[in-house]
């Protein structure tokens, strides 16, 4: 079988990209530098949010100085800082510490200026219950961040407990009919914690194409299309950077219809506790 929507990134020194992308406007890469490296580039006409993964850098973009951005050890030690990075803008990293930064990006003809996102600007919560509960970090969205600019991206973490389900039920993003759908296309960037766990990811389309595939550190699910899922195996922690991209950023997602019963649940089983 030959699969379309999956992949890893590559995660050697520097800046990694992705072997293949299915997607027409997101893109992905990785940025990793050990302390004291540098990287130079210009976003060209994207708009790009350098979040942190863990690790500090010192950050100039368009002539503008951030220092010292980041702190946490890893994904699943706090929230992020994150960097926005307009269209058109040169770009340098210095890394204060070893760093790894992920960079999502998609087309912008907005005129803005950078600008940091700093933890206490994140959003955080829980969605799901029960065994279909699981965390979330909001960091770059219309609705958590109104007064952020950006054209395309939105942006946020996921993390799903052992065991648990994520994105469940399974939705879509196919076509713009808001408020109950939005058109836009969707990558996953996971990591699993401890090391040497696994999850499951799996898409599907209403024309009965469907991918399941083994989800590990670097892994890359991309979705122009299809519903998708992902579950944590037992004893493991699944996180993955969300980020979409379309003609507007208002979110909206249409549920597997025969699987949307599922989420009415969720009042019935958070008063209960679970």
């Amino acid at each position: 079988m030959e699969y379309k929507f999956h992949t890893n990134i590559p995660a050697a020194e520097g800046l990694n990209s992705l072997p293949f992308n299915p997607c027409s406007l997101l893109d992905f890469q990785l940025l990793k530098l050990a302390a004291g490296e540098s990287w130079s580039g210009s976003s060209g006409d994207r708009e790009i949010l350098a979040v942190i993964l863990g690790g500090t850098a010192d950050f100039t973009v368009g002539g503008v100085e951030f220092d010292a951005v980041g702190g946490r050890a890893d994904v699943f030690s706090g929230k992020p800082h994150s960097v926005y990075i307009p269209f058109n803008h040169d770009v340098t990293v210095t890394a204060v510490s070893d760093v790894e930064i992920a960079l999502p990006s998609a087309p912008s003809d907005l005129d803005a200026e950078p600008y940091v996102i700093a933890p206490d600007q994140v959003a955080e919560g829980r969605w799901g219950a029960a065994n279909f509960g699981r965390n979330f970090h909001q960091i770059l969205t219309e609705i958590a961040q109104p007064d952020l600019p950006a054209r395309r991206l939105i942006v946020g973490e996921t993390f799903t407990p052992s065991g648990n389900w994520s994105t469940y039920p399974p939705h879509r993003h196919k076509t713009d009919d808001l408020p109950a759908e939005a058109a836009h296309e969707e990558m996953y960037y996971f990591r699993v914690a401890p090391q040497g766990g696994f999850g499951i990811c799996r898409l599907y389309t209403d024309e009965g194409y469907e991918e399941n595939f083994t989800v590990r550190d670097h892994g890359m699910h991309m979705m122009p299309e299809g519903y998708h899922t992902v579950v944590s195996a037992p004893g493991y922690t699944t996180y993955y950077l969300w980020f979409l991209a379309g003609t507007q950023r208002t979110q909206g997602a249409h549920e597997d219809t025969d699987l949307k019963w599922v989420g009415q649940t969720v009042p019935t089983l958070r008063n209960l506790g679970l």
